[in-house]
């Protein structure tokens, strides 16, 4: 079903939100619904649910068996010739994300200073009640999370890891076209920084800020970065006009559960649904409860710009998945909705609310499903 969302708000900037400086307790904000690595491991994730009864389609194996050897190595197909690529239907000069370590100095500045353009830009006026450019993608998220989040591992959608691949993809292009954004974009590899979330190199005064631990039971509002003293008044869930400071709280418990185990037990799984139940439940989740405070929220969590970094990462392991096996770009299955898991199928219909324009129309899953086909023309450096 698609939500709608109010059309009219006069633009109001971010300065015109009153300033907070104590932050939330903790459990304002709840937690993203999670598993263990062992449940994950084990597939207790899947109990009690009916995707035995939406198979994925194995066809299609032999598919590109001339040009790429089946195509076991999707990333070798990237330095391919045009001709080759061609043959597959793929767009010839993909846009690369750079691994954050792997991107320049200058290039990790021009990027959170876009963002920051974005929080100091008037609204569209489509996303009501948002105060700046940036919240409209906050509400947005905000608005649609019924839609595309699961409630709980035997009530799922499969809607979740191709709409948030829509999502990040148009706060690119509004970055772009909006701010003058016009380098590479970044990717976060969170696996390398399990159990040491503070210790990243995203986390600095430089850049998205610190990442400290809770106080007295309550989130800590950020005062470092490009972001400090950010103000926000969306969330935290479904709360509109609530004036709130960019807020974290950090969980290295949590963080630990985003490493190479779940990593390698989602990688493991063979089918969409499976695949999609174990991300979300485990190095997503823990992403999120790690990070803390709005992170922690998973209906306001974009008003944090690290959520940004978060999804893609989130998208860098979708795109992996699908690299292993080329029917995984060619089909789909699992449940569009979560109330009564109505098939998800090629033609299902995602919605973006339009954010980014005549960019961003609702498309079909088959057009969002390979990011070197349909509407996009990316992949990741490694």
């Amino acid at each position: 079903m698609k939500v709608s969302v109010a059309l009219f708000v006069s633009a109001v900037s971010a300065a015109s939100i009153p300033s907070v400086q104590q932050g939330l307790p903790l459990d304002t904000f709840g937690q993203v619904h999670s598993i263990s690595i062992e449940d994950a491991i084990a597939k207790i994730d899947l109990l009690g649910t009916n995707f035995g009864a939406l198979p994925i389609s194995t066809k299609a194996k032999e598919i590109l068996q001339d040009v790429f050897g089946g195509g076991a190595n999707d990333e070798k197909m990237s330095t391919a010739s045009v001709a080759s690529t061609a043959a597959n239907g793929d767009c010839a000069n993909p846009a690369i994300r750079y691994e954050w370590d792997n991107y320049s100095a200058s290039d990790k500045q021009a990027f959170v200073d876009a963002i920051q353009c974005l929080i100091k830009k008037p609204a569209s006026g489509k996303f009501a009640p948002a105060k700046n450019r940036y919240e409209d993608f906050v509400r947005l998220h905000q608005s649609y999370s019924p839609n595309i989040h699961s409630p709980s591992t035997t009530k799922q959608t499969h809607k979740f890891l191709l709409w948030h691949r829509y999502y990040v993809w148009a706060f690119e292009q509004v970055l772009r076209d909006e701010c003058g954004f016009n380098r590479a974009m970044p990717w976060w590899d969170e696996k390398k920084w399990a159990g040491k979330f503070a210790q990243a190199t995203i986390f600095t005064n430089q850049y998205f800020g610190n990442l400290p631990g809770p106080n007295n039971g309550a989130a800590v509002c950020i005062n470092s970065g490009k972001f400090a003293g950010l103000q926000l008044s969306l969330g935290p869930g479904m709360a509109t006009e609530n004036p709130h400071c960019l807020q974290r709280a950090v969980n290295e418990q949590s963080t630990a559960q985003a490493g190479i185990d779940s990593w390698n037990a989602c990688m493991s799984r063979t089918s969409y649904p499976d695949f999609h139940s174990c991300v979300e439940f485990t190095f997503h989740a823990q992403g999120h409860n790690g990070v803390g405070g709005l992170m922690a929220d998973a209906i306001a969590s974009p008003g944090d710009p690290a959520f940004f970094m978060h999804h893609l990462f989130v998208d860098y392991a979708f795109r992996k998945w699908q690299i292993d096996d080329v029917s995984r770009r060619t089909s789909i299955s699992g449940c569009a909705d979560s109330a009564n898991c109505s098939p998800l199928t090629m033609d299902t219909m995602v919605y973006i609310g339009n954010i980014c324009g005549s960019k961003c129309p609702d498309l079909k899953v088959r057009d969002l499903l390979n990011t070197l086909q349909g509407h996009f023309c990316y992949r990741y450096d490694y």
